[in-house]
């Protein structure tokens, strides 16, 4: 048993307790994104979190969508929030959730505050009431409305619904302790005039709940039993407790914090993503730079590598970064046994074998994936003349440079050993066209007539097929860190490198979007979901081969 509790993160054990003690019989959780934004990687966390939870308990989950703030809120961003949370495979019970759902409720939990003697309408403007709050050191000043008589303040709240005031005209706030040591219950406000049309009930409401308001009465209408949520949301429990107890709820919902996810030298804060979208510094919310899931997803990651990433970072109290090698070995452990291996040249130079029969086009099998043999295998045409990778050849080489220079012999891969017998050059003296000679007893590349110590890949000048790629690098300068001194974010200029013709296998030519592959030696790469069509593939690479991280 104690074993079994060792292995359960601190909210398990926690929940495991409630059951055990009788306080809850059925675990319901809820995933409450603010439409806003596009989710990121650290929403992924959450989200995986508490469905998570409700799949191992055989619960309930919610999908909720916190929409009191019309303003920054559209059917966009509601719209990519449900798509994305469809990829990652997370599935809600009954129908999709919103706080707008129960703005009338609200008001009435405001109205039954107010008749408590617990709330009152203050006229203090914003600035004033910021200034009457205090410090961390000092207590907050009591408004000099914080004592108006109950009638007034349900008659002024009616008149604050019905327009009668312009916006931050008056506020409603909760009448709680201005002297508390926890900023945020002193005397918080719990609803604002905003005379903002609503994307889902228009004109209807002119006043909107605060989120510290809403949030908590949101999980209790709905019976939630745990509110699974972020360290940041730790001083608001106080708040969250005192209006679910004031409100008058039998089983309120437990809010529990967990540390959010921090990744090193990424642009991860929705705010900070929002001002490169609106700067037009990426190609919008989904640009493959960024660590928005659909941005993640048109990158080529995949729904199982970000669930083995949010698994690999654990749920813990304590707050730390985690650093993107982490989710980058994700993805090549995902990939390394589904993705076909092609070979792809983008840094071209030809090379020409000058004892192959001409016009010959010889059809080679090459299997997909050495370490899945249920991959299969296609046919790769093999001819005179191939381009090869630039870096594979050298002139004059330094020692233990394995690959092809004049007089040493290296094995083309799948195909034949070569030699090279000497090169041409441009006027400016770059190498053009490296002439090799073939051994034809070395077909297949593996035979034991002789050892070499080097295998490049090819491919034929004559069949291969052009497309353009994608190399993508951190969108932060990782030298200089993500903010710069004045609070901007120190870019990468070099973040995106476009080849805009790449060469491949004739394989790639009937490539749709989103199909994903291991370009050989170059890295993990896909066919871009936004850009790419059928016959008419854009690649983006997902990754390199090489990985710093080391799963311990």
């Amino acid at each position: 048993m104690d074993n079994d509790i060792q292995s359960k993160n601190f909210i398990e054990q926690i929940i495991d307790k409630d059951l055990e003690e009788g306080k809850v019989k059925k675990i319901y959780t809820r995933f409450p994104p603010e439409p806003n934004g596009y989710l990121h990687i650290g929403h992924a966390k959450s989200v995986l979190l508490n469905y998570g939870i409700a799949q191992e308990y055989g619960g309930n989950f919610n999908l909720r969508f916190d929409d009191t703030n019309p303003g920054k809120e559209k059917e966009e961003f509601v719209d990519s929030i449900i798509s994305d949370l469809k990829w990652l495979g997370i599935k809600w019970d009954g129908e999709i959730c919103y706080a707008s759902d129960y703005f009338e409720k609200m008001y009435e939990a405001a109205v039954t505050l107010i008749k408590k003697g617990l709330a009152f309408v203050c006229e203090l403007t914003a600035d004033e009431i910021r200034e009457y709050r205090g410090t961390l050191t000092e207590p907050g000043k009591e408004s000099p409305y914080r004592d108006r008589p109950i009638e007034e303040n349900l008659k002024l709240f009616e008149d604050m619904r019905n327009g009668v005031f312009s916006d931050g005209e008056r506020v409603l706030r909760a009448k709680i302790d201005m002297s508390s040591p926890n900023i945020n219950m002193r005397d918080p406000v719990i609803y604002r005039v905003a005379h903002l049309s609503h994307q889902r009930t228009g004109d209807k409401w002119c006043v909107y709940p605060m989120y510290d308001f809403a949030h908590p009465l949101e999980d209790a209408f709905e019976g939630i039993t745990h509110s699974i949520c972020t360290l940041e949301f730790e001083d608001h429990r106080p708040l969250y407790d005192w209006v679910i107890e004031n409100v008058g709820f039998e089983n309120p919902p437990r809010q529990i914090e967990f540390a959010k996810l921090l990744l090193k030298d990424v642009v991860i804060g929705k705010r900070y993503i929002k001002k490169l979208v609106e700067d037009g510094i990426v190609d919008g919310w989904n640009d493959p730079r960024l660590v928005t899931l659909s941005g993640l997803r048109r990158r080529g990651y995949t729904p199982e590598s970000i669930a083995m990433f949010a698994k690999l970072v654990g749920v813990t109290k304590a707050q730390g970064e985690v650093e993107m090698p982490m989710l980058e070995y994700c993805i090549r452990e995902d990939l390394k046994p589904k993705a076909k291996r092609i070979m792809a040249v983008l840094d071209p130079v030809k090379l020409v074998i000058d004892n192959y029969p001409d016009g010959q086009v010889e059809m080679l099998d090459v299997p997909n994936n050495l370490e899945n043999p249920e991959l299969g295998s296609r046919q790769v045409p093999f001819t005179k003349e191939l381009y090869i990778e630039r870096e594979d050849f050298m002139e004059d080489p330094p020692k233990k440079y394995f690959r092809l220079f004049p007089g040493n012999e290296v094995r083309l891969m799948n195909a034949y050993f070569v030699k090279c017998t000497g090169v041409e050059k441009d006027e400016a003296g770059s190498i053009s066209v490296i002439h090799c000679e073939y051994d034809p007893e070395t077909k297949g590349g593996n035979c034991e007539i002789r050892k070499v110590k080097g295998t490049i890949h090819w491919v034929s000048a004559a069949e291969c097929v052009k497309a353009p790629v994608r190399i993508y690098e951190n969108l932060i300068d990782e030298e200089k860190g993500v903010y710069a001194e004045d609070g901007s974010l120190n870019l990468n200029p070099e973040s995106l490198r476009v080849i805009e013709e790449g060469l491949f296998e004739p394989y790639i030519k009937d490539v749709g979007p989103e199909e994903r592959f291991q370009f050989v030696r170059n890295g993990y790469f896909v066919s871009d979901l936004k850009d790419s069509s059928v016959g008419s593939p854009v690649f983006n690479r997902i990754v390199s081969l090489k990985s710093s991280f080391k799963l311990d």
